[in-house]
This record gives structure tokens, C-alpha cells and sequence, in this order.
């Protein structure tokens, strides 16, 4: 690899983000209420014990998510049915989020996105939010 094919972070986070069809907070609870999404939660769990959680959301740590939600995967999660499911991933602000939810198109859930503006913008928008 050169020197030229190398890319910081800011840049390949504009890359991902332009092949996803990112989803504002109120959109993601109607998407998840009406049962067309399954919300996920990255965030790890000092953040969740500090902030809360999304009533209904799929808690899977960063590092197990491939495993979790690939519909072919031996340890995936009974919610993850097939590759049409739409996931939206969610983080603490959006940005891991993103990166996730890139790496789960890469495994053929090709409606996966993420949050825009994470769990910080979602409780920003008033939306529900229990304790953990």
C-alpha cells in the first residue's frame, strides 16, 4: 500500500456514510415501533449504565455484532432472521455506528444503516428511554 492509498478516518467515514441511507432519531422509532427495524445498541455498557437504554433496542457489544446479526452465523441473535432485515445500528454519537453498520452490509444485510447522531440524539429528540 502507498502512501496515496492510504485514508484517515475522516474520509473513510464520509465514504461509508455516502452508502448508507443514514435514519434521523423520530424516523428510527417509527421504523422500530411499526416493526420494519431492529434498533441495535453498540454502546458499551458504562455508557448504557450511565445514559440508558432504548426500550426494545438489541444490546450486542461492538465485538460480537458480525457474529450476532449474520442470519447464517452460528451464534447470531433470534432476531437475526435474514439478510433483508433492516438493522439500525446505534452508537453513542453516530460515528462508530456507521463503521458498524458498513461492516453488516459487507455480510449481506444490505438494509443495514445506523442513527444519525447516536443515543445522545435520539434522547436529544425526547424519544423513550428506560433505565438500565
Amino acid at each position: 500500500m502507498s502512501t496515496h492509498d492510504r485514508v484517515g478516518i475522516d474520509e473513510l467515514l464520509e465514504r461509508v456514510r455516502a452508502g448508507l441511507d443514514r435514519v434521523e432519531p423520530r424516523a428510527a422509532f417509527d421504523a422500530a415501533t411499526s416493526g420494519d427495524a431492529l434498533l441495535v445498541d453498540i454502546r458499551y455498557a458504562a455508557l448504557r449504565e450511565r445514559d440508558g437504554l432504548i426500550p426494545g433496542a438489541l444490546v450486542v457489544e461492538r465485538n460480537e455484532l458480525e457474529w450476532r446479526l449474520d442470519p447464517q452465523g452460528s451464534h447470531r441473535a433470534p432476531q437475526a432472521t435474514d439478510h433483508d432485515l433492516h438493522v439500525v445500528v446505534v452508537c453513542n454519537e453516530g460515528y462508530a455506528s456507521s463503521l458498524a453498520a458498513a461492516s453488516l452490509r459487507q455480510l449481506g444485510l444490505h438494509r443495514a444503516t445506523d442513527l444519525v447522531g447516536g443515543f445522545q440524539a435520539w434522547r436529544a429528540a425526547g424519544l423513550p428511554v428506560t433505565e438500565a
